[in-house]
């Protein structure tokens, strides 16, 4: 363990952090409103705190740095950026107290979406743009951020990049780790810039279009309106949201594949024909449960069907209604879709498809040997067999995600809270959706929500961004030894 070398990277995150708060600085001088002080003074100590850290350990040689000293700067930076990025809120006189503005800030670079505001609206345009920023920072994740413009890392940097990005397999786009950050930052700055464009010319304003595209590649969910995308009743809008929740939910190295034209790539991942199929099956189905009751058209159910079911499948978590109002099996169904989240490699969170689709693949192999005994099938994923190590890990994987939730849940109950409520809200928050049931449905907000409650709710957002292990693997006394 180095502490000196783990400081200086988390301070380098930190100065970086602070220079997003710029823009917001710049439109608050722009708009003369009350929320530039605050802005300014959060710059100050974000930018004071994260260059201090960077002097005071500058001699610090980069050739001692492990798995174990990554870990920690990844967990670090993000429960540091969002103590730094919660300053704005706390220097406002929109939140109520540091349990609220960090719970905001947390649910910001985590893409979670949940918020405590019941009136969104009455922020100024500097406050709300930084708010947005938050998701769109922590949708591709400030530390690859950081790897795309830290070169002194060399071959520390894929720690680090396996430590905020891990999941079955990372792979590399380009032979440098400092390419391939470069590569999908590229990507989702371009992806974000043609959003925006698209919703402008959709009719939302330059500083709507802007503050949603940063919300909806990230998958994160903050709107600058109350009633979400249902507040722009546009038909338009809503397909094109629809489109880039979608896309934000890829792999990005299928973005990467179809920027470079190959697109044999794309339509052989066997995880993006089952996330296609999933996002298909399941806006048929729910829209067929809405037809009679809600929506006096099968078209028109399944147009707020595919939106809600891409919201929440991707972890988004943006509304065009009140889908707690809708069947208790619709319900039901966005609540288990939460749990699939995007494809691995993308700014979504749950589980990812493709671990839920290699655990069917597993269940099917293993009924199908209960009826032919003798058979030799291998459980394989784009015509490659996964190895047992994989497939140990991915079981291992869920049923830590799985314990994890439980357990908050029970912290949740203890604090008061309503059964429906806490269950409800721990998947949400463990797998960066936003919107849940009972107090914090979609058309409410977490305001109610015990302190105690907002705190464990706040853990899982970070557990489950960070995808546990990151995390966890910090509680264990083996980590700390040498």
């Amino acid at each position: 363990m180095n502490p000196q070398l783990v400081v200086h990277l988390v301070g380098f995150v930190f100065l970086l952090g602070s220079a997003f708060m710029l823009p917001p600085v710049v439109l608050a001088w722009y708009d003369g409103t009350p929320d530039l002080i605050p802005l300014v003074k959060s710059y100050g100590i974000s930018a004071v705190t994260g260059g201090g850290m960077l002097l005071a350990t500058r001699r610090q040689e980069w050739n001692e740095f492990r798995h174990r000293d990554a870990f920690l700067v990844v967990t670090l930076s993000w429960a540091g950026i969002a103590l730094l990025g919660c300053l704005p809120y706390v220097f406002s006189d929109h939140f109520s107290g540091i349990t609220d503005a960090y719970f905001e800030a947390m649910s910001g670079f985590t893409t979670t979406g949940a918020t405590v505001l019941s009136n969104i609206e009455v922020l100024p345009r500097g406050l709300l743009l930084w708010r947005s920023l938050t998701q769109w920072i922590g949708g591709m994740g400030i530390v690859v951020f950081s790897l795309a413009i830290l070169p002194m890392l060399g071959s520390g940097g894929m720690q680090l990049f396996k430590a905020e990005v891990p999941g079955i397999t990372v792979d590399r786009l380009r032979p440098r780790i400092l390419d391939t950050s470069k590569a999908l930052w590229g990507i989702y700055v371009a992806l974000t810039a043609t959003a925006a464009t698209t919703y402008y010319l959709a009719g939302m304003s330059v500083y709507d279009a802007f503050c949603h595209a940063f919300t909806t590649l990230s998958t994160g969910g903050f709107s600058t309106k109350n009633a979400s995308i249902a507040h722009f009743s546009s038909g338009t809008i809503d397909v094109l949201v629809t489109l880039f929740m979608f896309l934000g939910g890829l792999n990005f190295a299928l973005h990467f594949y179809t920027f470079r034209r190959q697109f044999s790539k794309v339509f052989a991942s066997g995880e993006f024909q089952f996330y296609l199929v999933v996002t298909l099956a399941a806006s048929v189905l729910i829209a067929f449960f809405l037809r009679d009751p809600l929506y006096s058209t099968f078209f028109e159910s399944l147009r707020y069907s595919f939106f809600q079911v891409v919201s929440v499948m991707t972890t988004t978590g943006y509304g065009t209604a009140d889908w707690e109002k809708w069947r208790p099996f619709a319900q039901a169904f966005l609540v288990m879709l939460m749990f699939f989240g995007g494809m691995i490699g993308s700014t979504g969170g749950g589980l990812k498809q493709v671990r839920v689709l290699v655990m069917l693949k597993k269940c099917y192999r293993e009924i199908y040997q209960l009826v032919h005994p003798h058979a030799v099938v291998e459980v394989k994923l784009d015509g490659k067999a996964v190895s047992r190590e994989v497939r140990a890990g991915i079981w291992g994987f869920t049923f830590l995600f799985i314990f994890v939730c439980l357990v908050a849940v029970l912290g949740m109950t203890a604090a008061g809270v309503d059964l429906i409520t806490s269950v409800s809200t721990v998947i949400s928050a463990m797998c960066n959706v936003g919107p849940a049931l009972g107090d914090a449905g979609p058309a409410e907000t977490y305001a109610t929500i015990p302190a105690l409650g907002k705190w464990i709710l706040t853990f899982c957002m970070l557990v489950g961004r960070l995808e546990v292990y990151t995390v966890l693997i910090l509680f264990f006394p083996a980590f700390w030894t040498k």
